[in-house]
Protein backbone atom coordinates (compact mmCIF):
# COMPACT_ATOMS: atom_id res chain seq x y z
CA UNK A 1 0.00 0.00 0.00
CA UNK A 2 0.94 3.65 -0.49
CA UNK A 3 2.39 5.88 1.92
CA UNK A 4 0.37 8.75 2.48
CA UNK A 5 1.59 12.54 1.67
CA UNK A 6 0.47 15.59 2.67
CA UNK A 7 -1.12 18.14 0.22
CA UNK A 8 2.24 20.63 0.09
CA UNK A 9 4.48 17.53 -0.75
CA UNK A 10 2.16 16.52 -4.05
CA UNK A 11 1.86 19.78 -4.95
CA UNK A 12 5.59 20.12 -5.07
CA UNK A 13 5.47 16.49 -7.49
CA UNK A 14 3.05 17.72 -9.23
CA UNK A 15 4.82 20.47 -10.20
CA UNK A 16 7.65 18.86 -10.94
CA UNK A 17 6.09 16.30 -13.22
CA UNK A 18 4.76 18.95 -15.40
CA UNK A 19 7.52 20.97 -15.82
CA UNK A 20 8.79 17.38 -17.77
CA UNK A 21 5.81 17.60 -20.39
CA UNK A 22 7.14 19.02 -24.07
CA UNK A 23 4.01 21.24 -24.60
CA UNK A 24 3.41 21.64 -28.46
CA UNK A 25 3.64 24.96 -29.74
CA UNK A 26 0.82 26.94 -31.15
CA UNK A 27 1.68 26.31 -34.43
CA UNK A 28 1.64 22.69 -33.66
CA UNK A 29 -1.17 22.46 -32.58
CA UNK A 30 -2.93 24.71 -35.21
CA UNK A 31 -1.80 22.26 -37.72
CA UNK A 32 -2.75 18.74 -35.68
CA UNK A 33 -5.97 20.39 -35.22
CA UNK A 34 -6.77 21.33 -39.63
CA UNK A 35 -5.03 17.37 -39.95
CA UNK A 36 -7.88 16.26 -37.21
CA UNK A 37 -11.15 18.58 -39.60
CA UNK A 38 -9.32 17.14 -42.70
CA UNK A 39 -9.52 13.20 -41.94
CA UNK A 40 -12.97 13.69 -39.94
CA UNK A 41 -14.19 15.39 -43.95
CA UNK A 42 -12.41 12.22 -45.70
CA UNK A 43 -14.15 9.82 -43.37
CA UNK A 44 -17.86 11.15 -43.57
CA UNK A 45 -17.05 10.99 -47.38
CA UNK A 46 -16.23 7.70 -47.25
CA UNK A 47 -18.89 6.59 -45.36
CA UNK A 48 -21.03 8.42 -47.57
CA UNK A 49 -20.12 7.10 -50.47
CA UNK A 50 -20.20 3.39 -49.62
CA UNK A 51 -23.81 3.81 -47.84
CA UNK A 52 -25.01 5.06 -51.00
CA UNK A 53 -23.12 2.08 -52.86
CA UNK A 54 -25.08 -0.64 -50.20
CA UNK A 55 -28.04 1.45 -50.51
CA UNK A 56 -28.59 1.20 -54.38
CA UNK A 57 -27.50 -2.88 -54.16
CA UNK A 58 -30.15 -3.40 -51.35
CA UNK A 59 -32.71 -1.57 -53.81
CA UNK A 60 -31.89 -3.33 -56.75
CA UNK A 61 -31.93 -6.60 -55.19
CA UNK A 62 -35.30 -5.88 -53.24
CA UNK A 63 -36.21 -4.65 -56.99
CA UNK A 64 -35.51 -8.11 -58.14
CA UNK A 65 -37.37 -9.98 -55.28
CA UNK A 66 -40.58 -7.75 -55.96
Amino acid sequence: MASKTNPFTFLQQVRQEVSKVTWPTRRETMVTTVMVFIMILLAAFFFLAVDQVLSTVVGMLLDIGS
